[in-house]
């Protein structure tokens, strides 16, 4: 009898990915079809989506896009499929998915996991920090909980997704939850890891890892980029998963980009913090005994990853919570001719003196913050920019205000730089900006204990046991999963 192999396909690295993933996949011959959509500034866009629409706050590409293309496939073939596309509202996207069935003629088994909103104990948390007792701090700044909170979400593990696994569920929908989760918990469910077997979870998390990003595992974002073929046609990836924990990355066969250990190993140390203290909910990873194998030559792209070493979970969750905090606007003017780069940051000064002068006027306050940029002229090398002459620049101005109507203000006055000042102005990208609530990041931990993850299938609800964990050391506790910035700067407005 032959070793069995688990087939994992990465479909989605954020809201907002390409659809071509999906059907891609499913075509290839895979178990588990499993997405990503949740960079940490995402829960905050459908956080307002829900409080605009009860039947919103998840993302909807997934039933709409992705599901749509694939349902019947993946029905068909036995597909499961695992997902954090639920955001702040797991059920309605299974509601959504289910209705899709429904008028599809299909059938299938919809988990929801649930728990990980824990924004209902802000108010008890603040309390119990008045003291300053087991005060809740910023886990970075040390800073103490904003008054305004308007997402509070623990990133919940793997547990409950091999739970509603092996209840029957074909399809899992969660909330917030680690990226590498969707993966590994197929994996603990189809190979019965124990929740112990720490080396086993490490080696699984990697899977995950690897893949949560889409096609950041077969090419993209490469610092050899010119050596990736094909990227209108990208493959995305597939990891072929044995029961040791050893897994082999590919991707289906005819697409473009490119899979080899250097592809593999920068994926590996994505947005990981320390590679020897990776913390995880269910695993604390050790990849610094990692190996990367290129199997059957370049042109196989295979690569056999072993070596991920474990140890015991902390005791904690880490939670991400967004606040407000005042409003934002930008504007943008593309300028051309001779001095570009000097025209344009004149014009952004000018813009900022006009407005203050008016602000002075009106009463208002000075701006909270502000960011000029001239792309094109290396502005954000700051002191290693190089001196490049250029006859096209675009000014970028960011600010920062208390006052939407100061905001106001700030967008009515850049389309006059188009008549007012310098040559080559030749108009505003996007047209007049719009005050934009400023939604900020804070990420603190919480006792395991003090948090119930739950699986719903078929109306029935039930409480997975997952380990408590063992007492984080201050030190680790700067190593926790942080996924801020790329997938946020992907996911800064509504796809």
């Amino acid at each position: 009898m032959s070793e069995k192999i688990v087939k994992i396909g990465g479909a989605s690295g954020f809201w907002g990915d390409s659809a071509l993933g999906a059907p891609q996949l499913v075509a290839a011959g895979i178990d588990y079809l499993v997405f990503d959509y949740l960079a940490e500034l995402t829960m905050s866009i459908l956080v307002n989506a829900k409080t605009k629409d009860p039947a919103l706050g998840y993302a909807t590409d997934f039933v709409d896009v992705a599901m749509k293309s694939v349902l019947k496939d993946v029905a068909a073939r036995g597909i499961k499929v695992v997902s954090n596309a639920g955001g702040v509202n797991p059920r309605a996207c299974a509601e959504a998915l289910q209705k899709l069935c429904d008028a599809m003629g299909v059938k299938l088994k919809i988990a929801v996991v649930e728990g990980d909103d824990v924004l209902d104990r802000i108010p008890a948390l603040r309390e119990r920090g008045r003291g300053r007792e087991g005060c809740v701090t910023e886990m970075f700044s040390g800073a103490l909980l904003p008054e305004k909170i308007l997402s509070a979400n623990a990133y919940l593990g793997a547990i409950p997704i091999a739970a509603a696994l092996k209840r029957g569920a074909e399809v899992v929908i969660t909330g917030r939850c680690v990226d590498s989760a969707v993966t590994l918990g197929p994996l603990i469910h189809e190979f019965d890891w124990p929740f112990d077997d720490y080396d086993r979870l490490a080696q699984g998390s990697l899977a995950g890892h690897i893949i949560e990003c889409g096609a950041q595992a077969t090419g993209g974002l490469f610092t050899d980029w010119e050596s990736v073929p094909d990227w209108a046609n990208i493959g995305y990836p597939i990891v072929e998963c044995h029961a040791d924990g050893s897994f082999v990355v590919t991707k289906p066969a005819n697409t473009g980009g490119l899979v080899n250990t250097a592809v593999i190993a920068e994926q590996m140390l994505y947005e990981i913090g320390d590679p020897a203290a990776y913390i995880l909910p269910d695993v604390v990873c050790d990849f610094t005994q990692v190996t990367m194998t290129q199997q059957g030559g370049a042109a196989a792209h295979r690569v056999l990853v072993q070596g991920a070493r474990g140890r015991p979970p902390t005791d904690c969750y880490k939670v991400s919570a967004t606040y407000m905090e005042g409003w934002r606007a930008q504007a943008t003017l593309l300028i051309t001719g001779i001095d570009a780069a000097k025209k344009a940051q004149r014009s952004g000064e000018a813009i900022l003196a006009r407005t203050r002068a008016i602000f002075q006027r009106l009463k208002f306050s000075d701006y909270l913050e502000t960011h000029l940029d001239i792309i094109g002229a290396e502005t954000q090398y700051g002191p290693h920019a190089r001196t490049t002459a250029t006859r096209e620049a675009v000014m970028r101005l960011a600010v920062r205000h208390d006052n939407p109507r100061a905001l106001g203000v700030f967008a009515r006055e850049v389309a006059p730089a188009g008549t007012s000042w310098s040559p080559g102005t030749t108009g505003m990208g996007g047209g007049r900006s719009k005050p934009v609530p400023n939604v900020r990041m804070f990420s603190f931990l919480l006792p395991k204990r003090e948090v119930r993850p739950r699986v719903e299938l078929a109306g029935e609800g039930t409480h997975p046991p997952v380990p408590e964990g063992f007492t984080q050391s201050p030190s680790s506790a700067a190593n926790l999963r942080d996924e801020r910035g790329h997938k946020d700067a992907l996911a800064g407005d509504p796809p």
